[in-house]
């Protein structure tokens, strides 16, 4: 007998259930709960990484239409979507990954370990994870990597949602302490407004010194990185050009 009678059949995608057929097709195979999993902040260099994960109800579509990538939805329809997929959610966790941790692991490292402290947390065990973009390893379940998994499955897309207007409400609440840096505005990410905030008033303990901008700009202030800093190649550079590296702490 050959090794291709051992494998399971495999499954069909329907491409009428638009997002939902992935986790659709591995519900029928025995596969699920299907939990989705996304990050939101990774690309900023002020501002905490948020990651969530989502268990959805099978047949949920109509209840959660619209239900699509965070970053193609406007605010207003996310924070709709936000509150629905809270209500409906068979399960959902959301973990925040404060600024000295990102700095001190780097923000893949701690992206990673934050995808898998979502996952864990879960009350309810998944069958199988999707994760958005890239392979995680060390997660309590079978899991595969969705390339654009935030428009491709409904439940990366509604761990998108939650990780977003997380993060996006905690740098809200920033701007109220420090509103010269118009994190209302930019949200943490490397904007022109951002970057002419930094070069005026430096970095503030928000700001995540492993990115090269934000090293520039403290240094170019004086300033000491407040938490260690695990410094990235980019940053290293600049820190190597701009002056010794005891400014920023290891």
């Amino acid at each position: 007998m050959t090794a291709a009678a051992f494998r399971p059949p495999r499954a069909v995608l329907r491409r009428d259930a638009g997002n939902w057929s992935l986790q659709s097709a591995l519900h029928r195979r025995g596969l699920g709960p299907v939990a989705g999993v996304d990050e939101a902040g990774r690309g900023a260099c002020a501002g905490p990484l948020v990651i969530a994960s989502c268990v959805l109800r099978p047949g949920d579509a109509d209840r959660l239409d619209g239900l699509t990538d965070s970053k193609l939805m406007t605010a207003a329809a996310r924070d709709r979507m936000f509150d629905l997929v809270k209500k409906r959610a068979v399960d959902y966790s959301v973990v925040v990954v404060p600024v000295p941790e990102v700095d001190r692991w780097g923000v893949h490292f701690a992206n990673i370990e934050g995808m898998r402290r979502a996952v864990a947390r879960l009350t309810t065990h998944p069958g199988y994870v999707l994760v958005d973009g890239f392979r995680v390893p060390g997660l309590t379940a079978p899991s595969v990597p969705v390339l654009k998994g935030d428009q491709a499955a409904a439940c990366v897309a509604a761990a998108s949602v939650l990780a977003k207007v997380t993060r996006d409400r905690m740098m809200e609440d920033l701007h109220e302490s420090m509103p010269h840096y118009r994190f209302d505005v930019h949200k943490g990410y490397c904007t022109g407004l951002h970057s002419q905030a930094l070069e005026e008033y430096g970095p503030s303990h928000e700001h995540r010194w492993s990115f090269a901008n934000v090293a520039a700009a403290g240094l170019a202030h004086g300033l000491r990185a407040p938490h260690r800093v695990a410094l990235s190649v980019a940053a290293a550079a600049v820190v190597q050009n701009g002056g010794p590296l005891s400014r920023i702490d290891q």
